[in-house]
């Protein structure tokens, strides 16, 4: 039984709280039904700070969660006892973990406050963002789709671009290229290594809703596919998907439908379908996210 529609997760963190951010959206996935509310409290390094995240939890105690990332061995358990006093329910993320290397190694955590995104590849996933977009919706740089991981190829507004900023964003420096009906694909698309394209495509009425809305927003009026050139016309669409479908079979990639999944979802086959593919012709390394590295070459 459902005994409330809204809860607060509170991250208490000593640094900046990104891993229980992280975790929290995650969380908030698994619960659609629900209201799910992230709010940080990082930096925490003194006892003063503590009491402000009690009186905080004190306020309405009853939607609160906590998820607590303290490494200082003090505050940590102060975390955890002021939780049970307030009988508020406590998640402690790092404890099992480093309990877990602990076990294995025998080495004892050095109990060092550090923000999780200076990682060693922090600048990768720069490097990555910074290439998505300036290979994004076919404004290819001259070695762009070479030296790209990931190719997206579909139709407008198919989810190209938000695909190619979180995958850079997941560290994998992804082009994107735009198929048109009646327009032929840049020559140097089919030399790519196949492994590297994934086609994308969506059903034809969500595309319709799409690009609708992108015209509305555009400030452009809709009085039929005269005015709209086709580009949210239903029977157009078809064709147009149509079209793109057999570019796609020219290139022997994989066409992956976005029409019900979310961003991290779909990014996530994408990375699958990619890496299987390379795989078939090379043994990957693995990334340190723990997937292996379609870049990876023998």
């Amino acid at each position: 039984m459902i005994t409330s529609e809204r809860v607060v997760i509170h991250v208490v963190a000593d640094s900046t709280g990104d891993t229980g951010a992280r975790v929290g959206r995650a969380v908030q996935a698994q619960y659609p039904e629900l209201e799910v509310v992230v709010v940080r409290h990082p930096r925490l390094h003194s006892q003063e700070g503590l009491d402000d995240v009690v009186e905080q939890l004190r306020a309405d105690p009853d939607l609160a969660v906590v998820f607590c990332t303290v490494v200082d061995e003090v505050l940590h358990g102060q975390v955890i006892d002021r939780c049970a006093e307030l009988d508020i329910p406590c998640a402690d993320l790092l404890t099992p973990a480093l309990d877990a290397v602990t076990a294995r190694t025998g080495a004892e955590p050095a109990r060092l406050v550090q923000p999780v995104g200076l990682a060693a590849d922090y600048f990768e996933r720069i490097h990555a963002m910074e290439f998505a977009i300036a290979n994004d919706d076919g404004h290819v740089t001259p070695d762009g789709l070479q030296e790209a991981q990931i190719v997206l190829v579909g139709a407008s507004r198919t989810g190209k671009t938000p695909l190619s900023m979180y995958l850079g964003y997941l560290g994998y420096r992804t082009a994107n290229i735009p198929l048109v009906a009646g327009v032929p694909p840049p020559p140097e698309l089919f030399r790519v290594d196949s492994w590297k394209i994934v086609g994308l495509t969506i059903d034809p009425e969500r595309l319709v809703s799409i690009r609708r809305r992108r015209v509305d927003l555009m400030g452009a009026a809709r009085q039929g596919s005269g005015s709209l050139g086709g580009y949210a016309d239903l029977a157009r669409i078809v064709d147009e998907l149509d079209d793109v479908a057999q570019v796609q079979r020219r290139l022997g990639c994989p066409v992956l439908d976005t029409t019900t999944l979310a961003l991290e979802e779909a990014a996530g086959r994408i990375i699958d379908l990619v890496t299987a593919r390379r795989r078939t012709r090379t043994v990957l390394p693995t990334r340190a996210d723990g997937r292996s590295d379609p870049s990876a070459r023998s």
